[in-house]
């Protein structure tokens, strides 16, 4: 009988760890994917780049900024460092194409991975503290809503300058002013969404429906403020809401990935109470969980998140709404797994999405949000069918 039951606990330990490598195995083979990605996104485009020059460029060239930044910093203790950096020049470490990579290529593929990371994560947040499999920053009108809240810092507190062409269409001055604003008002269609998500009457689809009000009010809003503005002006308005990963340089992209990892950690470590949640709020208040508080932070965070990437690139839908649902298929309902799963799910689409729209239509270049609407809407409609069909 012990020994048994010892077989058995062996086999139960082994299914586990099976289970468990699956999902760890699934999430690894995706960051390679995003890798090799990059890589590809960063030599692709106006001056097409072979990617033996790109990867070199990053490795050798990195560790050579890397290591002349330090010895520029102490380049009385570590003196020994220039042997080093002159060797690894004699290399190769600088190429013809060294400017495009560093100052156009790199920032624009590092921005859509994390970008993409960010809205991914956004969107499972909510749609695990809303226990809705519809909701995502885009469809419940978050996006909208920080855009307008971003077009008032840019046109009336005069937090950016708007431009002549599609690169630059809108230039922040003032990142902390933008941001601000759009955060400001998508808190308050945060509000607006929780108040809603109470109601007993609340269903999935009617949560969708006020999304669509929420952003029929603040599209109002913003053709309100286009009016007023001279052609210029509005020219570069519309230009910037086609969501563009290409407007970022490397201050942005810090201040992306700073508010993106910080909302990460804190909805990583929150993962068992989303995973309490999703069982029944009621279960989630008896296993101790404030699910009140959890709601309200992880929507702020969704909020500041959408906040950040709207300000800088536009308007990007869907990619919080398609990633969390593609993972799902392949890791579970469980967060431990399907909250890094979507992140890289979500770099990965953007990724591939930017890569694709530097080519289809080359030498034009179409705007990121266009493709990735193109691949949300038929899941989104998908996704309404399929809830229809199963009542």
């Amino acid at each position: 009988m012990s020994s048994n039951s010892k077989k058995s606990d062996k086999t139960y330990s082994e299914a586990y760890s099976d289970y468990i490598g699956k999902k760890y195995f699934i999430i690894i083979v995706g960051v390679i994917f995003t890798f090799i990605m990059f890589l590809v996104s960063a030599s692709v485009g106006a001056v097409n780049i072979p990617v033996y020059d790109v990867a070199h460029t990053l490795f050798v060239g990195g560790v050579i900024r890397i290591l002349t930044y330090f010895y520029s910093l102490f380049d009385s203790v570590i003196g020994m460092l220039v042997p080093v950096i002159n060797y690894l020049k004699s290399l190769g470490g600088t190429s013809l194409y060294d400017t495009i990579i560093w100052n156009i290529r790199i920032p624009q593929a590092l921005t859509a991975v994390v970008a993409g990371a960010g809205l991914a994560i956004a969107g499972v947040t909510m749609q695990s503290v809303l226990r809705n499999p519809l909701a995502s920053p885009f469809t419940l009108g978050l996006s909208n809503a920080a855009a307008f809240g971003a077009a008032v810092g840019i046109l009336i507190f005069d937090s950016g300058k708007t431009g002549s062409s599609i690169a630059d269409a809108v230039v922040i001055n003032n990142p902390y002013i933008t941001t601000f604003s759009a955060f400001l008002f998508a808190l308050l269609t945060t509000a607006i969404i929780i108040i809603i998500s109470k109601m007993r009457t609340a269903s999935p689809e009617t949560m969708v429906l006020a999304g669509v009000a929420i952003s029929s009010i603040f599209n109002a809003g913003l053709m309100a403020i286009q009016y007023f503005v001279d052609d210029t002006k509005l020219a570069s308005i519309v230009f910037w809401q086609f969501g563009d990963v290409s407007r970022a340089g490397w201050d942005e992209l810090f201040l992306i990935t700073v508010i993106v990892v910080v909302c990460f950690i804190y909805i990583y470590l929150k993962r068992w109470d989303f995973n309490a949640i999703d069982a029944g709020e009621e279960t989630a208040k008896g296993l101790g969980v404030d699910v009140e508080k959890i709601r309200i932070v992880g929507m702020v965070a969704a909020s500041l998140i959408s906040a950040i990437v709207v300000s800088f690139l536009g308007i990007i839908g869907f990619v919080g709404l398609v990633c969390p649902h593609m993972m799902r298929r392949f890791v579970g309902d469980d967060h431990r797994f399907l909250i890094p799963a979507s992140l890289v799910c979500g770099s990965l689409l953007l990724l591939v999405s930017d890569t694709v729209a530097r080519v289809m239509i080359a030498p034009h270049v179409l705007p990121v949000a266009v493709l990735t609407a193109f691949l949300g809407g038929p899941m989104f409609l998908y996704l309404i069918i399929r809830g229809k069909g199963t009542k």
